[in-house]
């Protein structure tokens, strides 16, 4: 963690939530310190009062900025790059350019993560004999029909919205992770999806945070 005087930002989140690992990726992006508290799962925490009085909602990331308490992932990484990343080129000032970028931040949330968390829950957090693969196998085959929109969108592009890498990029990237990295059923041909991974999987951000075994 890099010390630049903003030692300020705490972030409360166990390091295996895809949602915090977001979030830790864009800090190693604009080069920010933090500090970091587990919690979530078996760490706790984020079910007692004072953590439901920074976030009602019982889930991680929480933001503390001061006397700022943010929490959702995508907000938490558009306020960092607001707030402390006002030269950098993840989040692109242009509004056609941000609001494509604001696009895929939301479809992640509403569109991608539903049909990734089975998938995901079903073949790295449980256990191999309680796993019922063919409804796994259903889950997945719907999962692959998600991540064709992905495909095509990156058939004319190197990043998810142009030229540049984007926190759009961090978002899909995190989730990309768990998909290609999730082994024991059928998946779809995806070259385009497996191209653009490529080139963001050696950035130090991902390997820190996202690249690490699945857990």
């Amino acid at each position: 963690m890099a010390d630049n005087n903003k030692q300020q930002l705490t972030i409360w989140g166990r390091a295996n939530s895809v949602n915090v690992q977001k979030v830790l990726w864009c800090l190693r992006e604009l080069d920010l310190g933090y500090d970091r508290i587990d919690a979530g799962l078996h760490f706790g925490k984020n079910n007692e009062p004072p953590y439901l009085a920074m976030n009602p909602n019982g889930r991680v990331p929480t933001l503390v900025d001061g006397d700022f308490v943010l929490w959702e992932s995508n907000s938490v990484m558009r306020y960092l790059c607001m707030a402390y990343g006002q030269n950098s080129p993840i989040y692109p000032k242009e509004p056609k350019v941000r609001a494509g970028v604001d696009r895929w931040l939301d479809w992640t949330l509403s569109t991608l993560q539903p049909v990734d968390r089975p998938v995901f829950w079903a073949l790295v957090r449980t256990p191999p004999e309680k796993r019922d693969m063919v409804a796994i196998q259903k889950d997945a085959d719907a999962e692959g029909v998600v991540w064709r929109v992905v495909e095509a969108q990156l058939a004319t592009r190197r990043f998810i919205e142009g030229d540049q890498f984007t926190i759009a990029d961090i978002a899909l990237g995190a989730y990309a992770r768990r998909w290609l990295g999730v082994e024991g059923v059928t998946k779809p041909d995806l070259p385009n999806l497996e191209r653009w991974f490529a080139q963001f999987a050696d950035r130090p951000g991902f390997v820190q945070f996202i690249a690490p075994p699945m857990t």
